[in-house]
């Protein structure tokens, strides 16, 4: 299979439908020696992702900002408010209670990008789901693992 179709499927499958139109034209591809599998997609020298094992793709800040220009990868966005954001910015998890909006697509394990006034802060894996994270005030929302702290390292 091409590895930009997959790559395609793969963004609409996990993020929405409509949502790889945003992929930039100019990538490049890393494959695994082993298997022969796509194991990281660059524009230029900017990471963009990485492809698990388990069919998921772990985004970066870089990539998150570039799909947030699709209306429906906002359904895998939370908005977090102004007292935990220098903490997120250092790359601490997000609470529950932290956090002003959630987009609806936002499920267990799945990518989530972390949004302050309508720019990317971090991004990171989802320990609860949308309906768990609307109705709970207390305990860990999101496990952050890329943030605006490690960008600047």
């Amino acid at each position: 299979m091409d590895p930009i179709l997959k790559i395609k499927h793969t963004l609409d499958a996990l993020f929405g439908a409509g949502v790889s139109r945003k992929l930039p034209k100019d990538i490049d591809f890393k494959f695994s020696k082993k298997n022969g599998r796509i194991r990281y997609v660059y524009q230029d020298t900017n990471l963009l992702c990485t492809l698990r094992t388990d069919g998921g793709i772990a985004i970066t800040l870089y990539f998150a900002k570039i799909l947030l220009k699709s209306k429906k990868f906002l359904e895998n966005c939370v908005v977090i408010d102004s007292e935990s954001k220098p903490f997120v910015e250092k790359g601490k998890s997000v609470f529950c209670g932290h956090i002003k909006k959630c987009g609806k697509n936002v499920m267990i394990g799945s990518d989530v990008a972390i949004l302050y006034k309508n720019s990317v802060i971090a991004v990171g894996k989802s320990v609860l789901s949308y309906d768990m994270i609307i109705s709970q005030t207390r305990g860990v929302a999101i496990k952050v693992r890329d943030s605006l702290k490690s960008q600047t390292e």
